[in-house]
C-alpha cells in the first residue's frame, strides 16, 4: 500500500511540459499541389498548431495539348492567408518539365520557409509556363 501512494504523489508531480507532449498526438494539416505540365509544386504544412485559422486558395491548370509536354503550359497560383501558433513549413519549387539526358528534371528555383511561433502569413504564389518578371506576384518564377 505504501508502494501505491508513492506512485500516485509521483503522477501528481509531473511537469506541465511533459503531460502536453504526452498529448501531442502528431496532429497536422497538409496541402500538398502539383502541376506535372508545368512542373510546379507548393506545400503547405502545419504541424504542433495550438491555433491555426486558415484560408488557403489554389488555382492549377494546364493549356496546349502538344503530346511533348516540354510545349504544353500552364499555372500553379497560390493565395494564402493564415494566423499560427506553432509551426508551419511553406514551400514551393519549379522545374522544367522535359527531362535532361540522365532522365531528371532540371530544377529551376525553390523557395522554402520554416516557421515557429505566433505569426501571420499573407503569401500569393505565381507559377506560370513562359511568364515573365515584373507581373503581378510575391514569389515569381518562370516555368519552361
Amino acid at each position: 500500500m505504501i508502494i501505491l501512494a508513492m506512485v500516485h504523489f509521483g503522477l501528481a508531480e509531473m511537469p506541465l511540459d511533459f503531460t502536453a507532449a504526452m498529448n501531442n498526438d502528431g496532429q497536422e494539416d497538409a496541402l500538398f499541389v502539383r502541376n506535372y505540365e508545368t512542373g510546379a509544386s507548393m506545400t503547405e504544412l502545419y504541424t504542433d498548431a495550438d491555433r491555426l485559422n486558415r484560408n488557403t486558395f489554389v488555382t492549377t491548370r494546364s493549356y496546349g495539348d502538344a503530346p511533348d509536354r516540354a510545349a504544353s503550359g500552364g499555372v500553379l497560383e497560390a493565395s494564402i492567408s493564415s494566423q499560427v501558433i506553432g509551426k508551419a513549413h511553406i514551400a514551393w519549387q519549379s522545374v522544367a518539365p522535359s527531362t535532361t539526358v540522365n532522365g531528371r528534371h532540371p530544377l529551376i528555383g525553390r523557395s522554402v520557409e520554416d516557421l515557429t511561433g505566433v505569426f501571420s502569413i499573407e503569401k500569393f504564389i505565381e507559377l506560370w509556363s513562359g511568364s515573365q518578371p515584373g507581373e503581378i506576384s510575391v514569389d515569381w518564377l518562370p516555368c519552361s
